[in-house]
């Protein structure tokens, strides 16, 4: 009787995975902050690659003359058979200079550009194999050596907020003690909201997830801004061998929680919150460009009838 009563469609969610899986992810994620704060080494140590083999390291004078530019990293991964087509976008001179007033702009108008670029494919003639760059995260990196946000970090996370998902990170964890990085993190959430800025928020919790989901989601919550260090290095530690920096005092582990926010910054970014990131961009920051883009679309329709109806009429 059971099996009169089974239509099937039970397996649906079994046929969309096998689906995504044949056809792969893909995920953008942008890293911006001033150069010196670990951002290249963040991101090998995020994924466990190298990304930044050929680059090229500049002098002060060369940084300071030094225009924002931005570089794109693209690199296919593949774990338990599932491929991740990762591309990381970079973004060297930002906030190197003398003078570094509206150097956020590039980054606005490259994130617009990836917009731009998806709303004419996707409407298109052929929308069949359209390529996604859009932006679906952006890490920003808080210097360590400040009191909270400076004005230039304001700036940015303004200009970008309405754009892109925006996790901010406190960098180079380990030039700080403990209740420093709480003295940081505590100032630096206060100072983004007094200047409202919108930050990437985490979904709430669903009410049936299991306990041990919730508390996992609610740590994460109260690390922002995550405490990073990073390391492509592998040190020795109490008969281990682990990802670290080996200092006269001791031993960092990257990979350690009581060091660190690292596993709690890749478990958002890659094993919990990735597919909502890329949610968020979709129906949120890339629903309001196509809005804003259709409405200019219609007033010049607008306008240029009622340009035609008015030299009819004379």
């Amino acid at each position: 009787t059971d099996d009169k009563e089974y239509v099937g469609f039970a397996t649906l969610p079994n046929q969309v995975h096998r689906k995504s899986v044949k056809k792969g992810f893909d995920f953008t994620l942008m890293v911006a902050g001033e150069s010196g704060l670990g951002k290249s080494t963040l991101v090998n140590s995020l994924f466990l690659t190298d990304l930044y083999r050929d680059r090229k390291l500049l002098s002060a004078e060369e940084r300071i003359m030094q225009t924002v530019e931005i570089t794109k990293h693209a690199v296919d991964i593949e774990e338990k058979g599932v491929r991740l087509r990762l591309t990381i976008v970079d973004t060297p001179g930002f906030g190197d200079a003398v003078n570094n007033t509206e150097c956020w702009r590039p980054v606005a108008e490259y994130i617009d550009q990836q917009f731009e670029q998806y709303f004419r494919d996707e409407s298109g003639l052929n929308r069949k194999n359209i390529q996604d760059n859009r932006v679906h995260c952006c890490l920003y990196f808080i210097s360590p050596y400040g009191h909270g946000l400076r004005p230039l970090d304001v700036e940015f996370m303004k200009a970008l907020h309405q754009r892109v998902n925006i996790v901010p990170i406190l960098a180079k964890a380990d030039t700080l003690t403990p209740p420093e990085v709480d003295r940081k993190k505590r100032k630096i959430r206060e100072e983004i909201e007094h200047f409202g800025i919108k930050i990437y928020q985490f979904p709430d919790c669903d009410s049936d997830e299991d306990e041990d989901f919730k508390l996992q989601d609610q740590a994460l919550k109260e690390s922002i801004p995550f405490a990073v260090i990073g390391s492509n290095t592998v040190v020795e530690a109490r008969g281990r061998r682990v990802r670290g920096r080996h200092y006269p005092w001791g031993i960092v582990e990257v990979e350690n929680p009581g060091h660190c926010d690292f596993v709690k910054l890749r478990t958002m970014l890659v094993r919990t919150h990735m597919q909502d990131l890329k949610d968020v961009t979709r129906e949120t920051h890339y629903e309001n460009y196509r809005a804003q883009c259709i409405q200019s679309m219609t007033r010049l329709v607008v306008k240029e009838r009622n340009r035609k109806d008015r030299s009819r009429n004379r």
